[in-house]
């Protein structure tokens, strides 16, 4: 045997300085860095100038903490949307925003001047505002470059924020509109209300939690009407709050219940009901047992002595258990038809307190009983209150846990009176709290100011330009058909479009049924409620005197709504004596849904405009910031200020639970960063379904990182087979049959990638692009091609082919790839274009249309697996070390037409393929001698380590050419 020459230099092996080992956490920095440098925003910015416009209005988080897991998928997927937007040619500008004025920062100020030990009442409110404003700014430059590390692309330098004097002003602007149509009263009614906060809250601002709390069964002696005669009979309410008992002022019956009364006869161990002064019940038929198994009662122990309808109960008064102190306590409580009483729990009457229930204060009112203000803002009862005034300890708050208690002072007053029939802690069920401090919220009756949502609106035609193809809804709304705030809404929840589509039932449901929108809010931090009151409640309705207020704000910011300055606003034509300023602020959400007034229509961001083609939030705000928008909007403009929502779920831990500081099963997106590298975290963010609540965690995170590589690889691999590549495959007739049909799979690939974005299905446009790659690139096309590659003449017509398709995937996919993972996209693409600008700066690709037999290569590959499959249990007993070594027999009526044995052997990766009349595919070990240069087994291969024919043409090639490479 003759001594074998080395071939390893004639072998074109791939050659790239594209790392596999990715290094993202030192490598982004500095990517980052020189996106500053270059001011890349700016640059984007000018090269889609005049193209159509895409706007995604940003829904500002919170000025108040690190940014964590939820806020992270949020703005990836933001910027997902931005991106591919401008990817698909679209000028994109996105503008991210900030809500800065509200309570949390309030809170966390009084607590800095507490340390300090000043009380906040002592310091002057302009101090004041200036601390929360400075606590703010903090908190917006922490996060926007948090935002930043996550490659966002955004004006970061021109933020919106809803602080800044210009937001402010124009926030006045658009009260004021409701102001000057009438849209806006001042009453008294329940709202939802945080003792701890001493605030009114909107439902947006509402959290449920599962609590425990004392259920309790009272007793109400009849006194008057059609069931007076029956001496002894008191009506039954059940109730879960006893601190309302207090200012009870009523009972609701349902007219069409059916009720009983029971005579309870003695028990030979005492009383059932705890008290022998109540021996008739009157309670709900439908509820006895319920009733019976609270207070101990068996029925062999009791006899029906009356039926009836509720209807029967018109006209019947009772006395309240604390009767005897006189006073409040001494007038009558009626009995009242409510159509809200139902037999699902309790006793089918219902104990009315117009104070703390929105259906107690609309029954009551409506028959004259007015609330009487028991309760105060931090929860306690006032001092001068008949039952409990007086007494710290019986006047604590309202929602105190011991002060509900079966041994509470409620409870104990009325067991003393022999009202108290059941008592006890363990009633299991949901009850809102407050979502900034987790505190217990309670319906609360105070003065506020309102937005309502059932009157006809009368402002006229809405100064609005009807937008492209939505002329005739505008129309609609701006004939001036006084349609209410509610009917507009609900109107626009049906053109709006919704991804995924169970949003619109979501925020409709809440719109259909949603109270009046309270506006106001008792604390110092935000905008001011900029009206002037006149003495019978009635507000000042003069466009000048508005003018001037919204003129001051912009220069001086809310410090301008100054008792100070109250003459200077009114001017000649009205007394200030006649007129007190309003001190409440509004609520925050006003404030976030008047954020397109001034970032879409504002001077600031002239490359903004109305309406947003796009809002997206997690789906908690269906019930805050897409709804306030919607309502700020609707009312002012007739329409919604987006065309479209996309509504995102929440991040959950590995196990499916919610993730919380104290059960330690948060994931922190710093570091992530810190450990994998943001693209990490937005391929994670990119693939999971985030329309539902999804999970996250060291072990999915792994699987991402997994995924990274594969699509890290496939760039390698591409970056590495195209060093130097110049040319072009040729005339159409000469493209192979594979690079035809994989081109038609990239066209296939290129039609699905955009029919994702456009329904903002970004989890299904990262599987295709992470399966295009591994499966049908890395696992097939490049497994297939690497001997061609490797092994081929440098003017061989087939690795031309090849190397052409994959620059032409090298193109395409570094696009596909760049607004998901925005780094290695770049990296990828400088590596290989040095001087060629951004990836970010370039359109879709142009993917040429070409179409395959589908079914026929479907076939083959699956073929292909099964030859794949036989040849692995020969490779695991190491009978053959690979399949080059394998000679296969695969069924002919497998074999696809117009494939030759040839063509499968170069295909399955073998040394031949022949054709069977066995359904099986059988595998042994080829007798053939393996070439020197390709490894391949033939039978043009005298004996191991000579050359197959096609190799010794290419090295007598290159030795006549004297030229080893390319």
């Amino acid at each position: 045997m003759t001594e074998q020459r080395d071939y390893k230099d004639t072998v074109f092996l791939p050659k790239t300085d594209f790392p596999m080992k990715a290094g993202l956490p030192q490598k982004e920095p500095k990517i980052l860095a020189r996106w500053q440098e270059e001011n890349l925003y700016e640059e984007l910015r000018e090269s889609r100038k005049d193209r159509e416009k895409f706007i995604l209005h940003d829904g500002p988080p919170y000025a108040n903490g690190d940014m964590h897991i939820g806020h992270a998928l949020n703005r990836i997927l933001k910027d997902m949307v931005v991106r591919s937007q401008t990817l698909l040619g679209k000028d994109a500008p996105f503008v991210p925003g900030w809500d800065c004025h509200g309570l949390p920062i309030e809170w966390k100020v009084e607590e800095q001047f507490r340390k300090k030990k000043r009380d906040k009442n002592a310091i002057p409110a302009s101090e004041f505002r200036a601390e929360c404003r400075a606590y703010a700014q903090k908190w917006v430059d922490v996060q926007r470059e948090q935002l930043k590390r996550l490659g966002l692309m955004a004006d970061f330098d021109n933020p919106y924020l809803t602080m800044q004097f210009e937001s402010e002003a124009t926030i006045v602007a658009e009260l004021m509109k409701f102001a000057e149509a009438g849209n806006l009263y001042r009453g008294s009614k329940p709202v939802m209300w945080s003792p701890v906060e001493e605030t009114a809250l909107a439902e947006a601002e509402v959290e449920y939690e599962d609590i425990t709390s004392t259920q309790i069964d009272v007793a109400f002696e009849i006194v008057e009407g059609p069931l007076s005669n029956m001496a002894g009979t008191h009506a039954v309410i059940w109730t879960t709050t006893p601190w309302t008992i207090p200012v009870n002022q009523a009972l609701a019956y349902g007219p069409e219940v059916d009720y009983v009364i029971l005579h309870i006869h003695t028990q030979p161990n005492g009383d059932v009901a705890q008290s022998a002064r109540v021996s008739d019940v009157l309670i709900a038929e439908a509820l006895v047992s319920e009733f019976s198994a609270r207070v101990g009662l068996e029925e062999a122990h009791y006899e029906v002595v009356w039926q009836g309808k509720g209807s029967d109960l018109a006209g019947t008064i009772v006395r309240h258990p604390m009767h005897h102190l006189g006073g409040f306590y001494a007038k009558p409580r009626p009995l009242l038809a409510g159509d809200f009483v139902t037999t699902d729990s309790g006793t089918g009457l219902v104990h009315m307190s117009p104070d703390h229930g929105e259906d107690d204060f609309l029954l009551c009112r409506e028959h004259g009983i007015e609330p009487v203000f028991a309760v105060m803002g931090d929860g306690r009862y006032r001092d001068d209150w008949e039952w409990l005034g007086g007494n710290d300890e019986r006047r604590r708050a309202v929602i105190n846990k011991a002060f509900n208690s079966p041994e509470g002072p409620i409870c104990s007053d009325l067991r003393e009176a022999g009202a108290l029939l059941s008592a006890s802690d363990d009633y299991a069920h949901s009850y809102p709290h407050s979502w900034r401090s987790k505190a217990k919220v309670i319906y609360r009756c105070t003065p506020q100011w309102f937005v309502p949502m059932d009157k006809p609106l009368d402002t006229g035609d809405f100064d609005v330009a009807a937008p492209e193809g939505f002329g005739a809804a505008v129309a609609m709304f701006t004939s001036k058909d006084h349609s209410t705030l509610r009917e507009i809404a609900m109107r626009e929840i049906e053109r709006v479009k919704f991804y995924p589509e169970k949003g619109r039932r979501r925020i409709g449901s809440m719109v259909e049924g949603r109270p009046d929108w309270v506006l106001s809010r008792q604390r110092a931090w935000g905008v001011p409620i900029t009206l002037f009151v006149r003495q019978d409640g009635t507000y000042l309705q003069d466009p000048q005197v508005n003018a001037r207020v919204v003129a001051a704000v912009k220069q001086q910011g809310v410090d301008a709504w100054d008792e100070s300055r109250k003459a200077e606003y009114l001017g000649a034509d009205h007394d200030p004596a006649e007129f007190e300023m309003v001190t409440d602020i509004l609520d925050v959400w006003f404030d976030s849904g008047c954020t397109h007034a001034f970032t879409l229509e504002g001077d600031r961001w002239p490359d903004q405009r109305w309406p947003a083609d796009l809002y997206l939030e997690g789906s908690d705000q269906h019930r805050g910031w897409f709804q306030s928008s919607l309502l700020e909007s609707s009312a002012t403009r007739g329409r919604a200020p987006y065309d479209a929502v996309l509504t995102h779920g929440f991040t959950m831990d590995k196990q499916g639970k919610k993730m919380s500081k104290s059960l330690g099963n948060t994931i922190d997106p710093l570091k992530v960063m810190e450990q994998y590298g943001a693209d990490i975290i937005r391929l994670w963010a990119l693939s999971v379904d985030f329309t539902e609540d999804h999970r996250i965690g060291d072990e999915i995170l792994k699987g991402v990182g997994d995924q990274y590589r594969r699509l890290r690889n496939t760039f390698r691999y591409l970056l590495g087979a195209l060093d130097g590549f110049v040319g072009d495959m040729g005339d159409a007739g000469e493209i192979p049959e594979l690079e035809v049909y994989v081109l038609a799979l990239l066209a296939d690939l290129d039609g699905k990638l955009k029919a994702a974005l456009e329904s903002y299905d970004y989890n299904t446009y990262t599987r295709l692009l992470v399966d295009f790659c591994n499966e049908d690139l890395s696992a097939f096309y490049f497994d297939i091609r690497k001997d061609c590659l490797y092994c081929d003449g440098p003017d061989s017509v087939k690795r031309n082919a090849y190397r052409t398709v994959l620059d032409l995937l090298f193109h395409a996919l570094v696009r596909y790839a760049a607004p998901v993972l925005v780094f290695t996209a770049e990296e990828a693409w400088t590596t290989r274009y040095p001087d060629g600008g951004s990836v970010h700066l370039l359109d879709w690709p142009a993917v040429p249309g070409v179409t395959a037999d589908g079914a026929r290569w479907d076939a083959l590959r699956e073929l292909r697996e099964r030859v794949t499959e036989a040849i692995e249990p020969l490779r695991r007993d190491k009978t053959i070390r690979s399949s080059l070594e394998a000679d296969v027999v695969v069924p002919a009526s497998a074999v696809p037409e117009g494939f030759s044995d040839e063509d499968l052997a170069e295909l399955f990766i073998t040394a031949s393929v022949t054709r069977g009349d066995s359904d099986t595919v059988t595998v042994t070990r080829t007798g053939e001698s393996k070439c020197g240069r390709c490894w391949r087994l033939l039978p043009s291969v005298s004996e191991d380590g000579a050359l197959c024919d096609r190799c010794d043409d290419v090295i007598e090639q290159m030795d006549a050419a004297g030229s080893f490479g390319e």
